[in-house]
């Protein structure tokens, strides 16, 4: 996987010396209330499966890992398209290093690898995301009912949100 660079963030392969800090930033409350179990999650973050890169997102000054995004390909040509999954640290939450992380990873998808389409896909209670998205150019799709499970064992919607090339805003 290659090294992607924003302009204050860098994303580059999660791997196994990433385990601690990945577990500290899913195991935080903000995160975890919409992530669920830390130790469910770890192994994907930082070894996933066949088909989904994972990538640590560090500061550009100092090297601090903030957060893991990951994406995954639908390479059916009739179907192509690509999906974005990101945790952030909460000390570092609403400073744009989220959007930035998604801005680098959906420019590398759509020039790199020949996406169309981007989705994500929040929980539909996650203002904060949803706004964030937002502001990059995703429009909501539609509301997927009873989507996840949240850490209480409650199910709960989800918001698909999509990204056409070309509609991209931002850093």
């Amino acid at each position: 996987m290659p090294v992607i660079e924003g302009r204050r963030v860098r994303l580059r392969a999660a791997g196994e010396g990433d385990r601690e800090r990945m577990r500290e930033i899913l195991a935080a409350p903000e995160v975890a209330r919409w992530w669920g179990d830390p130790d469910g999650n770890l192994d994907d973050a930082v070894a996933p499966e066949e088909g989904t890169d994972s990538y640590a997102i560090e500061l550009r000054d100092g090297g601090e890992t903030i957060g893991v995004i990951q994406s995954w390909e639908e390479n059916e040509p009739d179907f192509r398209h690509a999906g974005i999954d990101l945790a952030l640290h909460p000390d570092h939450q609403g400073r744009g290093y989220g959007p930035e992380a998604i801005a680098a990873l959906a420019r590398h998808l759509f020039e790199a690898r020949g996406h169309h389409r981007i989705t994500i896909d929040p929980a539909a209670a996650n203002g904060n995301a949803i706004r964030a998205y937002e502001r990059l150019g995703f429009k909501p799709v539609g509301v997927l009912r009873s989507y996840w499970r949240d850490p209480d064992g409650v199910w709960r919607d989800g918001l698909l949100m999509d990204l056409l090339a070309g509609e991209l805003i931002g850093p």
